[in-house]
């Protein structure tokens, strides 16, 4: 009988995840890569054992041994790898670590270990995508990283987290603002990045899904000038245009429910609503255009300005200022004037807004819906004319129809809530 079953369950979790590496790295290498399958589980359970007798029997000097020993093998493996002109370590440092996840089986830490076995299996086998990603890199990219680390990791920490205002209008706080700057900033950088890394060549489709999660209202605005020019086929242009209005939708509902969970639940079903409209009028065009030849849009420039960060932030201290404003002097009506004049020019704002006002309980969570919902409806009527003004006469045809239903369905919308 086994003496120690949880012992032997951490063991087997180790070599569990020896197993998932070597397995990468076979895939990747081949048969020529000495480091394989075998060798990394028998890797991670020599630092599982190391681990064992150093934590539980104390024998550190024999942990040593066993863990310079797997190092020496490493070592003369890469020699012999750099012997047939493969000087890259990747494999060899996976080994290395792949020792130190079973030292932490050992130890109790394994979920720990999975997850950073998880994250090791990921990197590896997304060499080819990531490689991609750093050859489209450009200075200005990784300045624009280095600015947005600086928001997030040094002046974030730094903001005083207090109310500032005359009562009752104490809504403004310097670290929530700064807060929803990270927030906003965040999601258009990702996006930015899933933009250069997807590429152009997968046409305007991509490029609107894409788009509308870093501003739906360029993306109207830059497809609309496009259906001017000879040979553009608008209704590809529509389709993207549509789903950039799609994810615009669902944008709203993930940023709300990352600062209020039970309001953005809430918006779900609003925006449902919107999104089955929306998404069956793509379904509609999509079968029109019979899948023809999509046209191709650039990835435009990095998305990530302080400048802009701060202009954002400034936006979001006012728009609580005043909708707090609205709705102490002028109650509920006046809080959703505010909100539509609000979704005129940004939807971002008046969102984090709301939500944040609903959690700290100045706000109940049925007005704080229906403002956000009548700020997106706002939000859609600008960027319908904005086809309709900027856009061919094929483009105005084909959204403005579309705008009307949406309309009428977020009105619909506000009322359900």
């Amino acid at each position: 009988m086994m003496e120690d079953p949880q012992l032997a369950l951490r063991f087997a979790i180790a070599i569990g995840l020896g197993m998932l590496l070597g397995l990468e790295r076979e895939r990747a290498k081949g048969e020529e890569e000495g480091l394989g399958v075998r060798t990394f589980a028998l890797i991670a359970l020599a630092g599982a054992i190391a681990g064992y007798l150093d934590d539980a029997l104390g024998l550190t000097g024999f942990a040593l041994i066993l863990f310079a020993a797997v190092v020496t093998i490493i070592v003369s493996l890469y020699w012999v790898t750099a012997l047939r002109g493969d000087t890259g370590v990747t494999t060899e440092t996976s080994a290395l670590l792949c020792f130190m996840l079973g030292v932490l089986c050992a130890r109790g830490q394994t979920q720990l270990a999975a997850w950073m076995a998880v994250a090791m299996a990921l990197l590896l086998a997304l060499r080819e995508w990531l490689h991609r990603l750093a050859r489209k890199i450009e200075p200005a990219d990784v300045e624009a990283t280095l600015k947005f680390g600086i928001v997030t990791l040094i002046i974030l920490p730094l903001v005083p987290d207090h109310n500032y205002g005359p009562e009752p209008l104490n809504v403004l706080n310097p670290y929530k603002i700064w807060l929803m700057v990270v927030l906003i900033s965040g999601l258009n950088f990702a996006s930015y990045v899933l933009v250069k890394t997807v590429g152009a060549e997968h046409g305007i489709g991509i490029a609107g899904l894409l788009g509308g999660l870093v501003s739906s209202t360029a993306v109207t605005l830059g497809f609309s000038q496009r259906s001017r020019q000879p040979g553009e086929d608008a209704s590809a242009l529509a389709l993207g245009i549509l789903l950039a209005w799609t994810v615009m939708f669902f944008r709203v509902v993930i940023m709300t429910w990352l600062i209020n969970p039970p309001l953005g639940l809430r918006l779900a079903v609003a925006m449902a609503l919107l999104c089955v409209v929306s998404l069956g009028a793509c379904y509609w065009l999509w079968r029109r255009r019979k899948q023809q030849e999509r046209g191709q849009v650039e990835a435009g420039h990095n998305p990530f300005e302080l400048d802009q960060a701060i202009k954002f932030g400034l936006l979001f201290g006012v728009v609580t200022f005043i909708a707090k404003a609205a709705q102490v002097y002028l109650g509920d009506a006046g809080l959703y004037l505010a909100a539509g004049v609000a979704g005129l020019t940004d939807v971002d704002a008046i969102t984090l807004a709301m939500a944040n006002l609903a959690k700290s309980g100045e706000q109940s969570v049925t007005v704080a819906a229906r403002a956000v919902v009548i700020a997106a409806l706002a939000n859609t009527l600008v960027k319908s004319g904005m086809a309709a003004s900027v856009g061919s006469p094929e483009l105005r045809r084909i959204t403005l129809p579309i705008s009307g239903l949406l309309f009428a369905a977020g009105v619909a919308a506000a009322f359900l809530i």
